[in-house]
């Protein structure tokens, strides 16, 4: 029984009176003396002066269990055992002068702490235990007395004066643990402030800039605004990291990606890895500077190889004097800073000091963290630096840094002209990187990314001829300059490391790999090492040189190693080719398009003679890829034999541009280096340069960005199937890419927009209005509604292949739709509701109900292509509708026959399609009671009996398929006399003369189906 429950069973006027017996008569004021009033004191049947004997306690404790046991309802315990439960709780009561408490203390208790108490005190009542239930009931009315003691308390006269005493004590005591807390703990002081109000812009001015080392720019400034220029990267945790040599090819962003500016905010400590030019040190810049600006933590940014440069690692005290700082801190303040853990710790580069002294760093890091914990702290690396889980016992998080996406290449190339003033340059660069495969994977991280667009700038909107005083660059900034002109030491050589590393990748080129172990690795450099005076040590220690340094290799598990970049596999592989005079074994697999790379770098790297060798041979093969191969050496040859030249141009103006759909098909066979040469749309005609736009579409899956680069360019095209190329290529392409750089900036004029998935869907919702629009497969209503954000602008609209639940009613928000198509939506209803809307063309196939054709009066054109039901068109075609063309397809008159067809007089034209009912002379009866009928146009069908067609003079225009034959046509020449135009669908061998002969008075088109 709960004490709430026996609460209900017991009176409180009962319980009441009780608990004022149980103590003694208060008397004025706090009742404060020397030492507290214990409730022993207070109890009426301890001391001198009892007024309540235990007799008496016993006595109220049996009338309390005899009111229980009284009161209505189930009995709480057996009854046998009523003396023993009475006796039990008189002993817990009696319990209360035992205590050593006040009545503030028990209070302060509760109810059923108390009660907790008085059964420790009371002990055993009873040599023969009481019941289950017994216990239970003595257990409840034990705590149910112990809230009516509580309740006397709080209204003794007594008791509002001592609580507040006690208050009043422990507030002196918590005013005084604060003071003292106070007095030892450091805190900023006025000059404290006063400095961080001069250190933090300092911080933020020094570090607001982006400077690129290694590389000599005439007209181009070497540091750029950090926050206009800075670009928000991806880090991963180790497990998660792309792999392979394809750094754009790597999955889209997975739950466990951040931006890298956040690194620190899951984790007070993080070890962020990344390879050269990643990013690193710009991070740390912009963790500092807005650390700075938002005066929240307090930012130290630490350069290791300044501080090691100075002798032992500084105490923060020594922190600003150690990077150059100016300005002289209050004593102390650093330490204060960090004993509050307010600061932010940014250790930059730990690769670049030697291994030796990076184990006094770890060891710096621990003391530092040991004695002032709960500050942020972040230290970068190169990969290969120190093994994972290096600072995994400090509680450090290990992150690396991704390579960047095209999205954010695109994005840096425009926040880098913008700083640099000079948009004009822009979007050029953006073209060659989306049509140069070998400059887009070059241009994976912010280094590299500069580099090209410092380059670029340069040279007036034009990167080096052939790209290779790109590399060349590169490499030298990469190798040699970055590091001195960062005042680093270099073990190796430029030249030493370029012959070691165009070892390795010759090696990976001949094996066709673009990994290898690190043993084979070892074994390479090991053989080259005797001709190498500079070399640092053995084989190993070698290669770890060059891993660390470089920035041209990395090792992404422990025995395995790979060139960072698949260009420079083929760059530097090609450069040893042509030193070992290797050029035939290239040449050999030129049919291997993972070759081509290497093949232009190696015509680049040739001697003119040389160069013409390769190109002859490769011109010998007379296929159209290698004869555009040749195309693309021409690019890396500056000086080359002019008939090589000439030939390669010639032989290449075969076949580019093309010139029919079929030539287009066939250039696209040649694979994505046909990008880079295509032109347009200046000096082509509307024929090449639709086909420049199939070339260009059918690499869209293999080649995106390249291919969407060339599709760019046609985008204000004015001729009607250039327009449909671009828009019937959509689905090769990111929807909402494609979308903003092509789609939007078509002229509408005839075009419809196909839509097929949720993604597209969505750009379509962000375009300018389309008056035509086609959604194909699973689509619910309320989204295709959705997608439209100006339904009333969309005048033609088609839904196909749709299986959802579709209510067309809902279509009557496109109020100015006047054409609908419905093909294979099994769950389209509501047909009739379309009267509502202006409609003058309705296609329909598939539908469950097509009866609701009725309702739609406002029709002259309608297309039906399903069985309809009843025996005659009336039934269930709109008679009310003044058609000018009906389509009847398959199934559709396999009830109805043409019973019915006279009633719509203001038919212009009829199309009988795949009909699978023979029609009869009175269906035909039927078509020639049309008055107004000029145009027939049939599709072959084996129930055609055409001696049953009778004479129809009207007939102007007729257009079939070729399947009728010969004999066929024949017959319909001799029943339409008053043709004047034929198009014959042709599939066969038909010729113009053929059909000419048979309609000597109609202008005769055929057309290849």
């Amino acid at each position: 029984m709960e004490p709430v429950v026996l609460g209900g069973k017991l009176v409180s006027g009962l319980i009441g009176p009780l608990v004022r017996k149980l103590f003694v008569q208060d008397g004025p004021g706090a009742g404060l003396v020397d030492r507290p009033v214990r409730l022993s004191a207070l109890v009426s049947f301890r001391g001198e002066k009892r007024t309540l004997g235990e007799k008496e306690v016993h006595r109220l404790a049996e009338r309390i269990v005899a009111q229980a046991v009284e009161s209505p309802g189930e009995p709480p315990f057996p009854a046998d055992e009523h003396a023993a439960v009475a006796d039990a709780l008189a002993r817990r009561l009696l319990a209360l002068g035992d205590l050593e408490m006040d009545d503030v203390q028990a209070v302060r208790l509760g109810a059923a702490e108390l009660a907790r108490q008085l059964r420790h005190r009371s002990g055993l009542v009873n040599p023969e235990p009481l019941s289950a239930d017994a216990r239970h009931f003595l257990d409840s009315a034990t705590e149910w007395a112990c809230l009516h003691i509580l309740e006397f308390f709080t209204r003794r006269s007594s008791f509002v004066a001592r609580t507040l005493v006690e208050q009043s004590r422990a507030q002196a005591e918590l005013i005084a643990k604060v003071d003292e807390l106070i007095a030892r703990t450091p805190r900023p002081d006025a000059r404290d402030a006063a400095f961080e109000r001069r250190y933090l812009p300092y911080l933020a001015d020094r570090h607001d800039h982006i400077t690129i080392y290694g590389i000599d720019l005439r007209d181009s400034p070497d540091r750029w605004p950090l926050e206009v220029a800075y670009l928000s990267l991806e880090a991963t945790t180790e497990d998660e990291r792309p792999s392979g040599l394809e750094p754009h090819a790597h999955p889209p962003a997975t739950p466990g990606r951040l931006p890298a500016e956040a690194a620190l905010a899951g984790a007070s400590r993080v070890l962020l890895r990344g390879d050269a030019g990643s990013g690193k040190t710009t991070l740390v810049q912009w963790l500092a500077v807005t650390a700075a600006r938002a005066a929240g933590r307090i930012p130290y940014v630490l350069p290791l190889r300044t501080l090691i440069r100075t002798g032992p690692l500084p105490a923060p005290d020594g922190f600003l004097a150690a990077v150059g700082c100016p300005l002289t801190p209050p004593q102390g303040w650093a330490e204060r800073v960090l004993a509050t853990g307010r600061g932010l710790i940014l250790v930059d580069g730990l690769d670049e000091i030697p291994a030796a002294d990076r184990h006094r760093t770890r060891d710096w890091l621990r003391s530092l963290l040991a004695a002032y914990p709960g500050n942020a702290v972040l230290l970068t690396s190169r990969p290969t630096a120190v093994r994972p889980d290096w600072l995994a016992e400090e509680g450090f998080r290990e992150l690396t840094l991704a390579p960047m996406r095209r999205t954010e290449v695109a994005t840096f190339v425009h926040r880098w002209h913008e700083a640099a003033r000079a948009p004009e340059y822009e979007q050029p660069l953006l073209d060659s990187l989306r049509t140069k495969r070998d400059l887009a994977r070059l241009a994976t991280n912010p280094l590299m990314c500069g580099l090209i667009c410092a380059l670029h700038r340069e040279r007036r909107g034009y990167l080096p001829t052939g790209r290779k005083e790109l590399y060349d660059a590169a490499l030298t900034m990469l190798l040699a300059r970055r590091d001195r002109e960062r005042g680093m030491d270099t073990e190796l050589g430029e030249e030493a490391q370029l012959e070691l590393l165009q070892r390795l990748a010759y090696a990976l080129v001949l094996s066709g790999r673009t990994e290898m172990d690190l043993d084979t690795a070892e074994g390479i450099v090991e053989r080259c090492l005797p001709a190498i005076a500079s070399a640092p040590g053995d084989a190993a220690t070698v290669l770890r040189a060059l891993l660390l340094r470089s920035g041209l290799l990395r090792q992404p598990a422990e025995s395995v190693v790979h060139f960072v970049h698949r260009t420079f596999q083929d760059y530097l592989g090609a450069r040893y080719a042509v030193e070992e005079g290797h050029l035939e074994v290239l040449v050999s697999h030129a049919d291997d398009t993972q070759w081509e790379d290497v093949i232009r770098m190696a015509v680049a790297h040739a001697r003119p003679r040389e160069r013409a060798s390769v190109l002859r041979q490769l011109l010998a093969r007379d296929t159209p890829r290698l004869t555009l191969l040749a195309l693309a050496c021409l690019e890396h040859a500056t000086a080359l034999d002019p008939g090589v030249r000439a030939e390669a141009e010639e032989r290449a103006g075969t076949l580019i541009p093309p010139r029919t759909t079929e030539d287009a098909k066939a250039l696209a066979e040649a694979g994505p280096l046909v990008l880079e040469l295509l032109p347009g749309p200046e000096d082509l005609t509307a024929e090449e340069a639709h086909a420049v736009t199939v070339t260009a579409s059918l690499l869209g899956e293999e080649e995106p960005e390249g291919a969407l680069t060339v599709l760019r360019r046609f985008r204000d095209h004015p001729d009607l199937d250039v327009r449909r190329q671009l828009v019937g290529t959509w689905s090769r392409f990111d929807a909402d890419v494609y979308a903003t750089e092509v789609l939007d900036h078509l002229d509408r004029t005839d075009l419809i927009l196909t839509c097929e998935s949720a993604e597209q869907r969505a750009a379509l919702a962000r375009m300018r209005p389309w008056q035509r629009l086609y959604f194909r497969g699973e689509h619910l209503t309320e989204d295709i509604i959705a997608t439209v954000p100006d339904p009333e602008a969309v005048l033609a609209l088609t839904l196909s292949a749709n299986p959802y639940p579709m209510d067309l009613g809902a279509l009557t928000r496109f109020r100015s739709l006047r054409a609908l198509s419905v093909f294979g939506c099994p769950e389209a209803r509501g047909v009739a509701r379309l009267a509502e809307l202006p409609l003058v063309q309705f296609d329909c196939a598939g539908i469950p109900d097509p009866t609701g054709l009725r309702a739609l009066r406002s029709l002259t054109r309608l297309a039906v292509s399903q069985p309809l039901p009843g025996t005659d068109l009336r039934l269930t075609l709109p008679v009310d509708a003044p058609l000018e063309f009906l389509h009847l397809g398959e199934r559709s008159v396999d009830n109805t026959g043409l019973r019915g067809l006279e009633h719509w007089t203001d038919l212009r034209t009829l199309s009988l399609g795949l009909l699978t009912t023979e029609l009869t002379a009175d269906d035909w009866s039927r078509v020639a009671e049309l008055p107004g009928l000029v145009r027939l146009h049939l599709e072959w069908s084996p129930r055609w009996s055409l001696r049953l067609v009778p004479e129809l003079p009207g007939i102007r225009s007729l257009r079939v398929s070729s399947a009728f034959g010969a004999e066929g046509l024949s017959v319909l020449a001799s029943r339409l006399p008053g043709l004047r135009s034929v198009s014959v669908v042709t599939h066969l061998d038909f010729t113009l003369s053929h059909v000419e002969a048979l309609f000597p008075h109609a202008r005769v088109t055929l057309v290849q189906g």
